[in-house]
């Protein structure tokens, strides 16, 4: 099967990686390839970048502003705030990765089930993934952890069952338009049938919209992570976390503005280079945008 066959079968372009051309890297996707690098560089030489321990307190050096000593100034409990910051990246990351790891499999499956299956089978899933998508993702999110209780993996895997339905409707939509494509249809008569047509050939096709969507994701699934360590449910104490240092900070906002907007910068830097790298992906990933 031929590129040009592909582009006549599906009535659009084929993806930038089957053009048979190269595609160009935009400046918004280097400038969030780049901040995401810096996140994991953070992340891996936290030990080394740190100034102090982070768990480290000392009430005699509470709440000191920005100086030479403590950049980022210390806590209402002689934390340093830097330190805190950069090993907060650790929890933070690691969440948002298992939540993927655990969400795009699972809306993948659904949605290619969904749409190659059709009838019976079609219907229980889509109503299903319908029902997860009427509830309010927070609400359900806080109440999955309130029976399972508060953990990076509970939390995870909170926030993953709320995120799944997106991804099935996405690939259901899809998928209904390869089934009756030319494209599929040469694979079957190569005797190609199944699982094997569904992960071999539908999925490659379902994968450029969903690397474009999950990164776009990532940046409200750091903000939901942040809710969640803000109302305490996240990441059990004294282990740094974004979340949870801008709620400490909120009862000092007014005189103590620093215990809050080094973890809130830091939130906002992460949501940006994950929307940045996701507008660049876009860009490159759909022949359309030139």
């Amino acid at each position: 099967m031929t590129d040009s066959s592909y582009s006549l079968a599906d009535g659009a372009p084929p993806p930038a990686w089957r053009a048979g051309r190269p595609r160009r890297l935009t400046p918004v996707l280097w400038l969030g390839v780049a901040i995401l690098a810096l996140l994991l560089a953070v992340a891996l030489f936290a030990p080394w970048l740190a100034p102090s321990d982070p768990d480290g307190q000392q009430l005699t050096l509470r709440l000191l502003p920005p100086s030479s000593a403590h950049p980022f100034g210390t806590d209402g409990l002689g934390r340093d705030v830097l330190s805190r910051v950069l090993f907060g990246t650790r929890p933070t990351l690691l969440l948002i990765s298992l939540v993927l790891l655990l969400t795009v499999p699972v809306g993948l499956t659904v949605g290619i089930a969904a749409g190659m299956a059709g009838g019976w089978i079609e219907t229980i899933l889509m109503r299903l993934t319908d029902m997860v998508l009427a509830l309010p993702k927070l609400v359900l999110a806080l109440a999955i952890i309130a029976v399972l209780g508060p953990g990076l993996l509970k939390g995870a895997l909170a926030l993953a069952l709320t995120a799944w339905p997106v991804y099935a409707r996405q690939a259901r939509a899809e998928t209904l338009v390869l089934r009756h494509s030319d494209y599929l249809a040469a694979a079957r008569m190569q005797g190609i049938h199944g699982v094997r047509l569904c992960f071999g050939h539908v999925l490659p096709m379902c994968l450029p919209t969903t690397v474009v969507r999950a990164t776009l994701d990532l940046g409200g699934m750091i903000l939901a992570a942040a809710g969640l360590g803000f109302l305490g449910l996240g990441v059990p104490p004294p282990t740094a976390e974004w979340g949870s240092m801008v709620a400490d900070g909120s009862a000092v906002i007014f005189d103590q503005w620093w215990v809050a907007m080094a973890p809130g910068g830091a939130i906002l830097l992460a949501s940006l280079a994950f929307n940045l790298l996701g507008d660049g992906l876009r860009d490159w990933l759909d022949p359309r945008h030139e």
